[in-house]
């Protein structure tokens, strides 16, 4: 792991995503609590942030994907209640965001996964309590569409895409913090693959070259450790730590390199940490 530039403002909890190599870090909670709409980008090239255009809707706990370079912006908490189903798109080309359709099922502390150009939200929690459900988005319709529940309902899960398989990693769950489940969504199925070997939620993901790394979270404690997931063999391997403990932070791949952005620990931070898995 080598330090990167820290963003400027503080944030927790917040979504994000990559396109054209450019890092969003969206909304999520301030150094002082408060629900935050702010946007701001990272350019890994020059190790800089600027501010975009705001969220229209401030709120935490969301979960965001990108779909043929726009950034949508799903669920979460804010002022539309206890759990939202706003769904919000923006498009960097313009600096710009639209309200788009509505997620059927208000939820918080979701993950989102693409594939082949259609989101799918998954999991997260309701006002009564943890989910396994999972609805996609197809942007060309503006239209949702009721999925294969996820087998394990929990929340603060985190998402990755290999090969067009999505897989459901740890968060909150009945059955322990350390599930992994894989969606087929061609077939529309899901099953059962090797456990994370550190429980944990609230954790970040991304996928490099067809591994997948589960960057962080919490369990008993803020963590630090990073673990790698080869679907080809269905293991799991520990790899180099972050430098500090952290969950409710985001995670972006740009250039082949695994980027863990914000997040909370003892309290809310503005570190970026870079991970080169060729080193």
């Amino acid at each position: 792991m080598d330090l990167q530039g820290a963003f400027a403002f503080r944030s927790s909890d917040s979504g994000g995503g990559v396109i054209n190599d450019i890092a969003y870090a969206v909304g999520g909670v301030d150094s002082n609590g408060n629900l935050s709409n702010v946007v701001q980008a990272y350019d890994s090239a020059t190790n800089t942030w600027n501010t975009t255009a705001p969220m229209p809707t401030a709120r935490q706990s969301l979960s965001a994907g990108v779909v043929n370079g726009i950034l949508y912006a799903v669920g979460g908490i804010g002022t539309c209640g206890n759990a939202c189903n706003t769904v919000e798109a923006y498009d960097p080309a313009t600096d710009t965001w639209t309200t788009v359709a509505p997620m059927p099922t208000a939820r918080r502390d979701l993950a989102v996964g693409v594939v082949k150009g259609i989101l799918y939200a998954v999991g997260g929690e309701d006002d009564n309590g943890s989910l396994n459900t999972v609805e996609a988005y197809d942007p060309a319709t503006d239209s949702w569409t009721t999925k294969a529940p996820m087998p394990s309902p929990r929340y603060g899960l985190a998402v990755g895409v290999v090969h067009d398989i999505l897989y459901a990693v740890a968060g909150a769950s009945a059955n322990g913090g350390n599930i992994v489940e894989a969606y087929n969504p061609a077939a529309d199925t899901w099953t059962t693959k090797a456990p994370i070997l550190k429980g944990r939620v609230y954790l970040a993901a991304g996928v490099i070259n067809g591994i997948l790394y589960a960057v962080g979270g919490y369990y008993g404690h803020f963590m630090k450790s990073v673990e790698a997931y080869n679907p080809a063999t269905n293991v799991w391997t520990p790899v180099t730590s972050m430098p500090s403990n952290r969950a409710f932070l985001g995670a972006g791949i740009i250039k082949h390199k695994l980027y863990a952005i914000g997040g909370g620990g003892q309290h809310v931070l503005n570190t970026v940490d870079a991970f080169n898995p060729r080193l």
